[in-house]
C-alpha cells in the first residue's frame, strides 16, 4: 500500500475491503511522506518493519527484488490524486498491478501516459469506484441491458454531502484540507471528488457516454480555492439527456449518492444509503420495489450477493466485491494465465473517461456555462 496511514480515511477501508474474502494480505507499505510516521503506522499494522518504507520510490526498488514467492502481487495507491500518477507509473513499470483510487490522476494528460504505460507493460489496473460493486447496481445495469426499460430517455444522478457547509479546511481538518487545495486535488473540488462517482455509476448502469455537456461549478464557502457545489446539463451519445448534480455544501445530507434512469417502457431508482433496494417504476402498474437476495433478481445482482436476504450489505461489501472480481485478473495474470475477458471493475479506461469528464466540466463552467464536448482521449 502506498499512504493509508495514522489518519487516513480511505487506506483502511482499502485494507477491510482487499482482506474481506481471506485471498490477500498486506505485507508492505509506505504509509506516509513522512519516513516516520511511516514506519509508525506500519507497526500500527504489524508489519515486517524491514517491509515498511520511507518513500514509494525507495518500495518499488526494494520489492521488485524479493525473491517470486515474497514478491508483491499488486500494490494499492491511496494517497491524495496529485500523488497518484507517480506511484502508479513506477510500480507499473516496476512489473506491479496496480489498484489506484479515483481519480485517477492529477489531469487528463497523465491518465492517458498511464494508460499507454499500463497496456505497454500487460499489467491489471484497477480503478476503485467502489459503487459498482453493489449487487442492486449491477441489476440496475442489467435490467437497462436486457431493454427492460426500453430506450433510455434521461439520466439523473445526484451527489449531495453537507460535511463541507463550512470552512472546515482551515481548522487543519486533513480530509478537506487536501480535498480543497488545487495543488493536491487539481483543477476541481467536489466535482474531482465526487461528481466523478456519479458520472461513473451513470455510464456504468446505461452504457452511455458523455457527446457533450453544460456546466456551472460554485464556491459556496467564502475563501474556498476549488468548486464545492456543481450543475451539468449532459447530451448522451445516442439522444439521451441527463442533469448531474455533485455538492459537498447541502447541510444535512450525509452521502447521498442517488440515481433515475427514464426509459419509454419503465424507470428505475437506487439510493446508495439504501443500496439494498432497487426501485422499478411503470406507467401503468405499481412501483416494484427489488430487494437484493432475493431469488427473482438476475444472475449478476446474484454472483455478488455475500449474505441472504434480511442481511444487509452496504459500502465496504461493495468496495470488496471490486477487489473480489480484480482478483480474477491479478491472480490470472501472476500466473502466467490468460487474463479472463468477461471481468466486471473499473479500469484504466474509466480513470481516462473520469479525468475528460472533469476538465470538461471545469472548462465548460469556465467559459460561462457554455456547451463542450469532452475531450478526444
Amino acid at each position: 500500500m502506498v499512504g493509508g496511514g495514522r489518519g487516513a480515511l480511505i487506506g483502511p477501508v482499502h485494507r477491510i475491503a482487499a482482506t474481506m474474502d481471506g485471498r490477500a494480505e498486506l505485507v508492505a507499505g509506505v504509509f506516509s511522506s513522512d519516513p516516520v510516521r511511516s514506519r509508525a503506522s506500519g507497526a500500527d499494522l504489524f508489519l515486517d518493519p524491514s517491509r515498511v518504507y520511507g518513500s514509494y520510490r525507495e518500495m518499488a526498488k526494494a520489492e521488485a527484488a524479493m525473491p517470486p514467492e515474497l514478491r508483491l502481487d499488486f500494490v494499492v495507491i491511496v494517497t491524495p490524486n496529485h500523488q497518484h500518477y507517480g506511484p502508479a507509473r513506477l510500480f507499473l513499470e516496476s512489473g506491479f498491478n496496480v489498484v489506484c483510487d479515483k481519480p485517477v490522476t492529477f489531469d487528463l494528460a497523465q491518465a492517458i501516459k498511464l494508460r499507454e504505460i499500463a497496456q505497454r507493460m500487460a499489467k491489471v489496473f484497477v480503478l476503485t469506484h467502489n459503487y459498482t460493486g453493489n449487487a442492486m447496481v449491477k441489476q440496475a445495469r442489467e435490467l437497462v441491458r436486457n431493454r427492460s426499460l426500453g430506450a433510455i430517455r434521461k439520466v439523473v444522478v445526484e451527489y449531495p454531502q453537507g460535511w463541507l457547509s463550512e470552512a472546515i479546511e482551515r481548522t487543519g481538518m486533513k480530509q478537506a484540507s487536501w480535498r480543497t487545495d488545487p495543488k493536491r486535488s487539481g483543477a476541481a473540488g467536489c466535482m474531482a471528488d465526487l461528481g466523478t462517482h456519479a458520472e461513473n455509476l451513470a455510464r456504468y448502469i446505461t452504457g452511455l457516454r458523455i457527446e457533450e455537456l453544460c456546466a456551472d461549478l460554485s464556491t459556496v464557502v467564502k475563501g474556498r480555492r476549488l468548486d464545492d457545489d456543481g450543475n451539468v446539463l449532459v447530451r448522451y451519445k445516442g439522444g439521451a439527456k441527463g442533469v448531474l448534480h455533485a455538492s459537498q455544501i447541502c447541510a444535512g445530507d450525509e452521502n447521498n449518492l442517488n440515481i433515475r434512469v427514464y426509459g419509454t417502457r419503465a424507470s428505475l431508482e437506487w439510493h446508495q444509503e439504501h443500496p439494498n433496494e432497487l426501485a422499478v417504476k411503470f406507467a401503468d402498474q405499481p412501483r416494484q420495489i427489488w430487494r437484493r437476495g432475493n431469488s427473482y433478481v438476475g444472475n449478476e445482482a446474484k454472483r455478488f450477493t455475500r449474505v441472504p436476504f434480511g442481511h444487509p450489505e452496504g459500502y465496504l461489501e461493495a468496495f470488496a466485491n471490486v477487489y473480489r472480481e480484480a482478483f480474477r485478473a491479478i491472480s490470472a495474470e501472476v500466473e502466467g494465465r490468460p487474463i479472463p475477458r468477461n471481468l466486471d471493475f473499473p479500469t484504466i479506461d474509466d480513470g481516462v473517461e473520469g479525468m475528460a469528464f472533469i476538465e470538461a466540466v471545469v472548462r465548460s463552467s469556465r467559459l460561462g456555462a457554455r456547451w463542450v464536448r469532452p475531450a478526444a482521449h
